[in-house]
């Protein structure tokens, strides 16, 4: 698994050109330029060249960029992934992923309009069956990088309710995670949708990381910041990581497996997740500097 930074995804409307622009600006880690949920069906052609000329256009510097297409059953998502193909795109985002079989037809599809090798799938997790079927479909192509959580409509198809702690939630949420590490996918959690609620999404961002998230996706770039802070390594924690691998190192060059730091017993696998978190801090301080 890579560790490039995906703290905050915002969602950006591809019909709105001044949004577009705007984003080139914006600290987010990665943006979703949006053909789906935020175009109404008449402007969808309008706005599928507004969001490739905006991607030939680049001034994006070093964020991750993503195009959440149309559903490849509905009459753009098709010409969506084709149009995308040779953009400058890091991934096509598919919506309401429910099988193993749509990414192999996107990844297809992209394949046979020239797409490169580094062009990534992402799939929306956010219906029952997709949930249900979410190892399945983490397995689907090599082309998959990450799953992205649709808790809005998720929520809707299990006529859960909205409530702090997101209890309802929580099994769907964990199933993804679980599929997602268990094929070296990255994911992302659902969004907040009461933008007043600045305690709320302060506490789902902390509540997504604590489950195992890189980053949350976003409505509005006033939660970028929110975002960033709640899904990035801490100072301690970085501290704490560079003590582990230096004192791992100094046992290992005297024959020992395990070593002791503050009190803690430390083996390999701390090392290896700390080993991530002091490249995590390194990405994100890399990124920043862009």
């Amino acid at each position: 698994m890579d560790v490039r930074p995906r703290r905050s995804a915002l969602y950006m409307p591809g019909s709105n050109a001044r949004a577009l622009e705007k984003a080139r600006g914006l600290p987010a880690d990665m943006l979703i330029l949006d053909l789906e949920d935020a175009v109404a069906p008449d402007a969808k052609e309008a706005a599928r060249h507004q969001v490739t000329e905006a991607l030939t256009a680049g001034g994006y510097g070093s964020r991750e960029l993503i195009v959440r297409v149309n559903g490849l059953e509905t009459p753009w998502g098709r010409d969506d992934v084709a149009a995308i193909a040779r953009r400058r795109a890091d991934a096509v985002l598919l919506p309401k992923v429910e099988s193993a079989a749509t990414v192999r037809e996107a990844a297809d599809l992209l394949t046979r309009n020239g797409a490169p090798e580094s062009l990534r799938l992402w799939c929306m997790i956010e219906t029952p069956r997709g949930v249900l079927r979410a190892a399945e479909i983490a397995a689907a192509h090599a082309r998959l990088a990450g799953f992205v959580m649709g808790t809005s409509d998720l929520a809707k198809d299990l006529h859960a309710r909205h409530v702090p702690g997101r209890l309802p939630l929580i099994v769907s949420l964990e199933l993804c995670v679980l599929a997602a590490r268990a094929h070296g996918l990255a994911i992302l959690d659902g969004v907040h949708l009461d933008l007043d609620d600045a305690e709320g999404f302060a506490a789902a961002c902390r509540q997504g990381a604590e489950l195992g998230f890189d980053g949350k996706t976003l409505i509005h770039p006033k939660t970028i910041a929110a975002a960033n802070e709640a899904f990035a390594p801490r100072a301690e924690e970085i501290a704490f990581a560079e003590k582990i691998i230096a004192a791992h190192a100094q046992a290992a060059r005297k024959g020992q497996g395990v070593v002791v730091v503050d009190g803690r017993l430390i083996e390999n696998l701390h090392v290896v997740e700390a080993e991530r978190l002091v490249a995590l801090a390194a990405a994100i301080r890399a990124l920043e500097n862009t």
